[in-house]
Parts: C-alpha cells; sequence; structure tokens
C-alpha cells in the first residue's frame, strides 16, 4: 500500500501564491504571510560579501527605505552600501580616535545625517553635503566606552547614547548640544558597583517615550522621559520598572549586552554567560527593585512569594555569548523571529512564539556580533570580527535540516583577547583574588605595600595597554572589545 504524500512537503508559500491567483488571499495578507514564511527562512543563504573594511564590522543598519546599508568598523571608517549591488556609495573617516560600535542614519533626513558613537567615547554627527563632501562634528563624551545609540522612530533630530561610565545622554540635533539624563545607578548593596557599565540602550517604537538600558547587572531598566524635567529642577534616576527573570534575581555574575523592542512593545534581552529573555511590558518587577531582591534574598528564591505570581519570559538558548558585546533583534515583518549571533561564529534563529531554534548558519570565522533584519523584506545583514559583510537573501533551492549537533560543534572560546574585561579590571580582580587567599594576620601586615605595588601595576598596565591599542590600531590590527 503507497503511503500518502506528506501535505507539509509542499512549501506553504507555493500554497500561498495558488490561492492568491484564484482569489482566496489579499494580496496584501499574501505579502505578510510571504515576508513571515518559514520556508523563506529555511532557505536563507549567502547573497554576497560587502568587503572594504580593514578591521572588524561592529555595527551594520539599514535606512528605513532599506536600500542602503551603513556600516562602521575598527578602521574607524563609516561605510553607506548598496547592498542589491555590492557598490560602496560612499565611504568617510568618522573622526573617531578608537573603533566605532554603532552607526545609525538618521530617518527623514536623506540618507545625509549620521550618528555614531564609539571606544574612544566620543558621539559624532556627520553630514553628508550637497557637493559630496562629509562634515563630522563632536556632539560629547563618555568618560568610558559608548556602544550603543538609539535613535527616536521617525524623528530626524532626537537620539540617545549610553556608556560604561553609566551615563546616559539625549541629543537634539537641531541644537547640536547633549543633555546628561543620568548616571544609572546600582542596588541596594552592590557598593563594589559605582555606577552600572552600560551596553545597550533601545527606544519602544510605539512608544518613543519610553526606553530601556542595560549593562554590568542583572536588570535592564525602563524609562519614561516625560518624567524628566528639562530645567534640571528634580532628579530623573529612578527607573519606572525593571525586568529580569527570576532565577537571575541577585545573580551578581551575568550582565546584558543586547536589548530590543517588538512593535508590540515585547523587549528581548540578551544575557552574557547565559541565555535570550523575550519579556512583556506587564512582567516587569516594578520601580521599587530593592524591596523584591531583599524579599527574594531573605525567604530563598526556591520559596513561596510574591515574585511566584509573575509569568516568566520565552526563553531562547543554544547560542554563546560569552566573549564579546552582541546584539540581538527581531526578524520578520510581526517580529516572528529571533536572531543573534555566537560565540562560536554562527547565526542563530528562533521562533519567537514558542522558542524553537529553526535555523543556524555559519556566519564569521571567529564570532558573529551584530545581525540586522531588512525593514520590509526577508533579508539580513551580518558581521563579526571578520571583516566583511554578510547578506543573506532566500535563494537556496533547497530547505535546510533541522539543526543538529549544536553544542558538539561549538568551539572552545578561552581566548583572552576577546574578553569584555579591561587591563584595569583583570588587575583588581588578581588583587581581590590575593587578598581572599592571603591569611588575615599577614593580609594586615602587607596590605601598605601590597596596595603600592598594585597600583603602580594597574597604572604601568593600562599605560601599556593603550599604547599597544593605538599601535596595533594604526597597523590596521583586529581588536575586538
Amino acid at each position: 500500500m503507497m503511503k500518502k504524500r506528506n501535505r507539509a512537503s509542499v512549501d506553504a508559500a507555493v500554497v500561498d501564491i495558488c490561492r492568491r491567483e484564484v482569489g482566496h488571499l489579499s494580496t496584501r495578507k499574501f505579502a505578510h504571510r510571504l515576508a513571515a514564511s518559514e520556508d523563506l527562512v529555511l532557505r536563507l543563504d549567502l547573497l554576497r560579501k560587502l568587503e572594504k573594511h580593514r578591521g572588524c564590522v561592529n555595527t551594520v543598519s539599514f535606512n528605513a527605505d532599506g536600500d542602503i546599508l551603513v556600516s562602521g568598523s575598527d578602521d574607524r571608517r563609516v561605510i553607506l552600501w548598496d547592498w542589491e549591488t555590492g557598490r560602496v556609495k560612499l565611504s568617510f573617516n568618522s573622526g573617531h580616535n578608537n573603533n566605532i560600535f554603532q552607526a545609525k542614519i538618521m530617518p527623514e533626513t536623506d540618507e545625509r545625517s549620521i550618528v555614531t558613537c564609539a571606544a574612544d567615547g566620543q558621539v559624532r554627527h556627520a553630514t553628508i553635503l550637497d557637493c559630496g563632501k562629509v562634515e563630522t562634528k563632536l556632539l560629547a563624551r563618555h568618560q568610558g566606552r559608548a556602544h550603543k545609540l538609539a535613535n527616536e522612530p521617525g524623528s530626524p533630530h532626537i537620539f540617545y547614547t549610553c556608556g560604561e561610565d553609566g551615563l546616559v545622554q539625549h541629543f537634539d540635533l537641531r541644537t547640536g548640544e547633549a543633555t546628561e539624563l543620568f548616571s544609572c545607578q546600582p542596588v541596594r548593596g552592590r557598593s563594589f558597583l559605582r555606577v552600572v557599565n552600560l551596553n545597550a540602550i533601545a527606544i519602544d517604537p510605539r512608544n518613543p517615550n519610553l526606553f530601556v538600558i542595560a549593562g554590568s547587572d542583572e536588570f535592564t531598566r525602563l524609562y519614561d522621559i516625560r518624567r524628566y524635567r528639562w530645567d534640571a529642577s528634580a532628579a530623573f534616576g529612578k527607573p519606572a520598572d525593571h525586568f529580569c527573570p527570576k532565577h537571575l534575581l541577585g545573580d551578581e555574575n551575568v550582565g546584558i549586552t543586547g536589548l530590543a523592542f517588538s512593535d508590540q512593545s515585547e523587549l528581548l534581552v540578551s544575557y552574557c554567560e547565559e541565555f535570550i529573555y523575550l519579556f512583556s511590558k506587564d512582567m516587569g518587577w516594578g520601580s521599587n527593585v530593592n524591596e523584591i531582591l531583599d524579599n527574594h534574598l531573605s525567604v530563598g528564591s526556591d520559596s513561596d512569594m510574591e515574585t511566584d505570581s509573575i509569568l516568566g519570559p520565552q526563553l531562547y538558548k543554544g547560542h554563546r555569548n560569552c566573549v564579546t558585546v552582541k546584539g540581538v533583534s527581531f526578524f520578520g515583518p510581526k517580529c516572528e523571529y529571533v536572531v543573534s549571533g555566537s560565540d562560536c561564529g554562527r547565526m542563530f534563529i528562533w521562533r519567537k512564539k514558542d522558542g524553537a531554534l529553526v535555523r543556524v548558519m555559519e556566519a564569521d570565522k571567529q564570532v558573529v556580533n551584530c545581525i540586522q533584519a531588512h525593514p520590509h523584506t526577508t533579508m539580513l545583514a551580518s558581521s563579526g570580527i571578520d571583516r566583511d559583510i554578510k547578506i543573506w537573501t532566500p535563494t537556496a533551492l533547497e530547505k535546510a535540516p533541522p539543526p543538529t549537533n549544536i553544542e558538539k560543534l561549538r568551539p572552545k572560546t578561552n581566548s583572552w583577547m576577546y574578553q569584555m574585561v579591561s587591563p584595569r579590571d583583570m588587575a583588581l580582580q588578581l588583587l581581590a583574588m590575593r587578598s581572599q587567599q592571603t591569611s588575615p594576620e599577614r593580609r594586615r601586615t602587607e596590605d601598605t605595600n601590597a596596595e603600592g605595588n598594585m597600583l603602580e601595576f594597574i597604572l604601568t598596565f593600562d599605560a601599556n595597554s593603550s599604547d599597544e591599542d593605538d599601535s596595533e590600531d594604526e597597523e590596521g590590527h583586529d581588536r575586538f572589545y
């Protein structure tokens, strides 16, 4: 007896084409279903490589129309690409003194206004003139690396930045001035943290008054800019809400590297040394997180308590996020998928609704850091430690098989050169370890000499490290933070 043919073997996209042709599916709904089709995701393949940068490519993003891709690199150059042809439309020196971490085209500016932030802490604005020349201007500085910026949806003037100094700044390009909103303070009991070193910032597209920040602790903090008084007559540092998985409350060993909002105000959070989580807006712990932490630590994480009433976020796992500051993003016309890079050099795609891993794709010889979805079609751009940008489109003749042996294929990541630890932090950690291993009696007698010697070591180490960074950057070698 012949087996009945499995209907699932027929691509859903082919069925939708037939339904559209006979009038059973509207053109608008067909376009949406096609762009979100898992069949197309399974056919994503490398279309081309964009090769012009001379260093790691740390940022890629599209303009609103999706016809131009902007990138920034360790070579301190910004490039505007016609990604469909692979042609460079414009390449210019950003004016930064160190690796560019983010570059974005401001909306409604005819692609003539670009803002950047970098490892030198500078926030800069580039204007493309009618003659084709580029003028760059320093807007402000962070006291430390500035990893991310976020532009207000639809606004050609407003954007925010955050940095490792914990500072959040608001910019209005009409005045060319920065407003220092606040420095992100750690929760109570974290006296070892002066500020929270910030790695990520994102604005809610449905309500641009709301933005989130995250960094060197377990919390994503939500703020409402409407609470800020522009005459600086009141403090603005208290978050309106906090987001964190229950099992990570009080965990001092985790941090956050990437944030993203969906068009439904869902919040995507990528943890270092952990997983990716999707929160709905009702999953926050509220503004007074210190009280939540006190209760959590006093009764134990496994006991019945108020936190049990809060639903847990959707989980996405399988990738590895330990050695670089990686982003995370949504993919699809209605954010049907979640995408992230990994330390193993691969790109991961999950179904948003249930966390199922759909695709795993080789995308870099070492580490994938950035994945940006096209705003209107099924297409991805990725970058990482390699010096190119890879364009992915659904052009494969055969669908990819289900991902297998994810853990088995993952290489070891023990190379110190990519660790997100500064030489100064490394030296302080060595001092702390030495103090813990020394007996109390001996510690008291050695404290003065040890502190003096270690201070001299830190200063020397910082100076030597800075010299090495400058010399390596000048030679065009890869360096990534």
